[in-house]
Parts: C-alpha cells; structure tokens; sequence
C-alpha cells in the first residue's frame, strides 16, 4: 500500500463534505417563481386563456416572473418596463426564438422571418424581406395583396389569388386551422424528449402534416400559376413575382428556392392577412358597441372625401380619430396576446436577476395593454386616451406592443398599420 493513501482517503473525509455545501456565494438570484409540481412544473397553472392565467400569475409574483412549464425554464413579463429591457435594452441576449414544433413544420424547417432563430440566416432573410418586400416600393404590392384577403375574409367574397381563383371559405379553412394549431400548446414543445409520443396519439401530429400539406398545395399552386409561359404579364408585379425574381436572379448571399418562397407567403398569409383580418373585426365590434366612437369616426371620414366616395392612402394623415381608433383597438385586442415566444442566446443578468441561456421568454402583450399603471379604465374602449399622446404603436413605446418591438419586431409594420386604417375607413 502507497504511504500516502491513508493521507488522501482522511483528506477525502474533510474536502468531499465541504465540497458538497450549498455555495449561497454562487447561488443564482432566480426571478420570483410560484411553486411547482413535479415533472409539469407549473403547467397546471394555465388556463385555456394562457395570456389571463399568466397576467393573474404576475399580479402575485410580479411583472417578472419564472415559470417552469414542464422542463423548460420559461420567463414571463408583464410590464412596460421590463419589455424594454427585453425587447429594446438588451435585445440581442432575448432575441432568438424557441425552437417549437409546428412553426418549425408550416415555415419549412424555420425558412421564414418570424420564426427562424436567431443566426446569419436570419438577418439575411430580413434584409431581403426589407429591402425587397417591405420597402416603399413594395409596400404597395404587400397591401394590396392583404387587403384583398382581408376585405374578402371579412366580406366572405372570394379570394382572386390566382387566375382560377379560390373560395374564401377554402383559403379562410387553410388559415384558421393553421393558426388553431399555432396556438395550441403541444407536449413536445413542453417535454422535448417524449411529448412527440402524446401529441401522435392525439392526432395533432396528423393534423399538423394534413394541414402543412393544404398549404404545400395552395403555394404551389400560386407559384405554378406565375411561373406559367402564357401568363399575361401583369401591369404591376405582385409579391410572388417579386420572390420569383430574386429567386431566379439569386442577387442575395442566399440561394432562395421555392419553399424559401412558401416560408415567406406563410408569414405574410398568417401573420400579414389574418392579423389585419381580425383587427378590422374588433375595431368594427367595438364602434358597433360604442355609437359615439363609431359617429366620431364617421364624420371625421365623411368630412375627409367629400365627394369621393372612398378613402384614399394619401387621406390616412388626416384621419387622427380613426388613428386613435386603430390604437384602442390594438391595445385591447393584439392579434398576438403574446408575442412569439423569445429565447435567451446567453447567460446574462437582467434586474439583479439570473437568467440562463435557454430560457423561453413570453412577453404578455395583452397583459401590457391593460395595465392599470399606464392609463385609467384600462378595460374599456376609450380612443380618446390616445389624444395628444405621444404613444404610438411602432415598437418605441413598450405600453403598445401589437406589432412587438426590436429585432424581432414585425417588419412590415407601416404596411399593416396602413391597411388597418384604409380598410377600416372604406368599411365605415
């Protein structure tokens, strides 16, 4: 026997227990957390309405909080404040995306822009998103192509996409049940390493690959129908001739094939028309439920034309009640409750809190919106509370977040605010 085993074995005895001592020194400082169960962690906690249940949670533990939503580490904000940090302040260290199921399916392995991570690809798709879809001579084509959609979703008139046409009730069936499944919370995206298991034996899995295959189907046809030699050529390019171009011309570092194209039309499809489909519908039920809004508004517009019988883009500037409106409407009722979930790229400390690489971040867009703290009556439709504010909703102002904010905010904004309001003004 070595002289000097006995030495490191007695040793042994006196390092290894301290060794396993709590270190409060280097005990991370964890946003508040309600307790948890084992396994689901604080799933049973959410309701059918997430975004109710998450703002009834922050009233308790704070406009901060950390959840444990099965085995991922989730952080909730709930505040103006804290959204900045996120979203603005220290935005690159929040502003890659979950790697979730069903986005990762409809938007071909995260080709798209809302949904991919955050890397070189990412930025890349958003500049050509940028300068080449959402630009000022673009934004025409984009707006056209979502108020048609929208107007028709609204009207339930059909949607003249292509040359042959296709019912809206059809396109409307492709986009709710896309969307349906986009918002409902499935076991893989909570338990990574066997929620695949249950969602298979609850047919979601199915109806996921049913519903990825009508899209599949429906782009395709669109893009065959452009590609066609005998198309007459059309006066004004539209989106998919913009994409075919770049596609053909491969002017960018990335090499864009026909389902970068579909991962495209899916963001501008889902988010772009249904968005604006279901602001319009809100903003219409509110103005029917508050007849003094709804005759403000009106005769601001009927002042506006005159004659004209429609509301022009170049008349938007001088409609400041529907503006208001459109912000009311937006503030109560975000077509996304919350924002596409975030993950954090890094360690960092925010708010003397610890937060880890990994950490899905919810940002309660809703919950922000009514927030008693930034406005009296925060539930009731008032536009006035909007008169001589400076609050707007281009992602400057973290009280207003329906189009989110920073990197990861919509990039196409001014197009969808402006075909809120041109639409809404025609309707009324």
């Amino acid at each position: 026997m070595h002289v000097w085993l006995p030495l490191i074995l007695f040793l042994s005895l006196i390092i290894i227990p301290l060794l396993l001592l709590p270190n409060k020194s280097k005990q991370p400082n964890l946003p508040p957390s309600p307790p948890r169960l084992p396994l689901i962690g604080n799933l049973h906690q959410l309701g059918a309405l997430r975004h109710h249940s998450l703002r009834a949670l922050s009233k308790e533990y704070g406009p901060i909080m950390l959840l444990k939503l099965g085995s991922i580490p989730t952080l909730v904000v709930s505040s103006a404040e804290h959204a900045r940090e996120v979203m603005k302040t220290h935005d690159l260290d929040f502003c890659s995306r979950s790697p979730l199921i069903y986005p990762k399916r409809l938007s071909y392995d995260f080709l798209d822009v809302a949904f991919s991570p955050y890397n070189e690809y990412w930025r890349e798709m958003r500049k050509i998103c940028i300068l080449e879809l959402f630009s000022i001579k673009r934004e025409e084509e984009v707006a056209n192509m979502i108020k048609s959609i929208s107007e028709s979703s609204v009207s339930s008139s059909p949607v003249n996409l292509t040359s042959k046409g296709i019912e809206s009730s059809k396109f409307e069936e492709f986009v709710f049940e896309a969307l349906a499944l986009l918002g409902i919370p499935t076991a893989a995206d909570y338990f990574p390493r066997f929620g695949w298991i249950v969602d298979k034996f609850t047919g979601l899995n199915e109806r996921l690959e049913n519903i990825f295959h009508d899209l599949d189907v429906f782009y395709q046809q669109m893009i065959d129908e452009h590609l066609n030699p005998s198309r007459t050529k059309p006066e004004h390019e539209d989106i998919i001739d913009v994409l075919l171009g770049l596609a053909k011309i491969q002017s960018h570092c990335i090499p864009l094939t026909e389902n970068h194209i579909k991962a495209i039309l899916m963001n501008i499809f889902l988010a772009g028309v249904d968005s604006s489909a279901i602001s319009m519908v809100w903003a219409m039920s509110e103005l029917v439920r508050n007849q003094d809004a709804m005759r403000k508004a009106q005769e601001e517009i009927r002042l506006c034309i005159g004659n004209k019988g429609k509301v022009e883009e170049s008349d938007l500037d001088q409609l400041s009640y529907l503006k208001m409106v459109s912000k009311e409407t937006l503030r109560l009722h975000p077509p996304g409750v919350l924002e596409i979930p975030r993950e954090t790229m890094r360690h960092c400390k925010r708010n003397g809190y610890d937060i880890y690489p990994k950490t899905r971040v919810l940002v309660n867009i809703w919950a922000i919106g009514r927030n008693p703290e930034y406005g009296e009556n925060p539930e009731e439709f008032l536009p006035e509370r909007f008169l001589n504010s400076y609050v707007d909703y281009k992602g400057q102002h973290f009280e207003l977040l329906p189009f989110g904010a920073g990197r990861r905010g919509c990039p196409a904004i001014t197009t969808g605010i402006a075909n809120i309001l041109l639409t809404l003004a025609n309707f009324l």
